[in-house]
């Protein structure tokens, strides 16, 4: 059984749709030491409400995941009329844009430094593994 990954910020995204209109949808956003996950989310009401997450409700089933792993880097920030606009770029080239507002701590920030934390990560396991399996060979080689 896998521990529930822990949960480093929860709050909504805006991601440009890939249609030949490239509309600006709202995402409930879940940035874990896994990676991002996406929700799609319906509601008229968070037009209207002061605290948008409180509004929308987010569809579970249709969660997207996009796994550190597969994630290369956070690029192309930009800052334009009190919203920061940013680019995450996945393994095979393909190229995700989000916006958030710009107060506080962007969003663009807390990804980058967890995938940098992700990345970190995996070299230390990789060379640990290295190391243990060169001093399992080096034993070996004893009379």
């Amino acid at each position: 059984m896998s521990l529930p990954a822990r949960v480093r910020r929860d709050g909504l995204l805006e991601k440009r749709s890939g249609g030949l209109l490239q509309l600006w949808k709202k995402k409930r956003c879940v940035l874990t030491d896994e990676g991002l996950r996406l929700r799609g989310c319906e509601g008229p009401a968070a037009a209207r409400a002061k605290s948008p997450c409180a509004a929308w409700s987010c569809s579970a089933s249709r969660a997207k995941e996009l796994p550190f792993e597969r994630m290369l880097t956070v690029d192309c920030v930009e800052y334009k009329r009190g919203l920061v606009y940013f680019t995450v770029v996945m393994a095979g080239g393909r190229e995700i844009d989000f916006r958030c507002p710009q107060d506080g701590t962007a969003w663009n920030a807390e990804i980058a430094l967890a995938l940098v934390r992700y990345k970190n990560l995996q070299a230390v396991r990789t060379g640990r593994k290295r190391r243990l399996s060169g001093a399992h060979l080096h034993d070996d080689d004893e009379p």
